[in-house]
């Protein structure tokens, strides 16, 4: 199970961050004394860092420097600091992502995944069921029934990210925030062109509504 440590003051955020994260069957680690963080950081040795700018003592960013001196443990800036400079001083001081407060849960856990699986690839699972369909991760292809299909790299993102909600509808916005960073710079049709060829592809090996459209809400299988 991986462990994941939470670097935030505020309580309320603290509980939340913690119940997703066991929620979603990681062990949740929460920091409660600010003036010992590194310390606690390099003895509990933690899959991924959590990690609010704004704190007592010391901010995010020195802590994040002063863990860099140690570890390549992967961080997520979470923050309601969301100014350009914030997001590029992050990644300059050894961040992973950046994420700004208030998040949203689907593409938060999307994001502490994608982490996972880069940072410690013989441990994350290579593939992922449901419905008798099976999506294969490291070589990027659908199987059904003896057959298979090869994904691009788009299409994969998506199925990913509808297994990890499967049996939810999964807004739009969502694909597009976890395909392209930022929606506002894609036009919303290239998602629409991404899920056709998706389905299309998925009926070569016989698999039929197996992403269905929710009107006016979003995507599910």
């Amino acid at each position: 199970m991986y462990q994941i440590t939470i670097v935030e003051d505020d309580p309320v955020i603290q509980e939340e961050l913690s119940t997703l994260l066991q929620s979603n069957g990681y062990a949740a680690c929460v920091i409660k004394e600010f003036s010992n963080i590194v310390e606690t950081v390099r003895k509990d040795i933690p899959h991924l860092i959590l990690l609010d700018i704004n704190l007592p003592v010391q901010d995010g960013f020195k802590i994040c420097s002063k863990i860099r001196t140690f570890s390549n443990v992967p961080i997520i800036f979470v923050t309601s600091r969301n100014t350009d400079i914030d997001e590029l001083n992050s990644i300059m001081l050894g961040g992973d992502d950046f994420i700004t407060k208030p998040y949203n849960t689907s593409i938060m856990l999307a994001r502490i995944t994608s982490l996972l699986k880069r940072a410690y690839p013989s441990e994350q699972a290579e593939t992922m069921t449901y419905k008798d369909v099976t999506l294969h991760l490291e070589s990027s292809c659908v199987e059904f029934q003896k057959q298979s299909v090869e994904l691009t790299k788009n299409e994969l993102k998506i199925m990913a990210f509808l297994y990890r909600n499967a049996g939810k509808i999964v807004p739009r916005a969502d694909l597009v925030e976890y395909l392209w960073d930022n929606q506002l710079y894609v036009d919303d049709n290239a998602l629409s062109v991404n899920i056709t060829r998706l389905r299309e592809k998925l009926k070569q090996i016989g698999i039929i509504d197996f992403i269905t459209t929710k009107h006016r809400q979003g995507y599910m299988i």
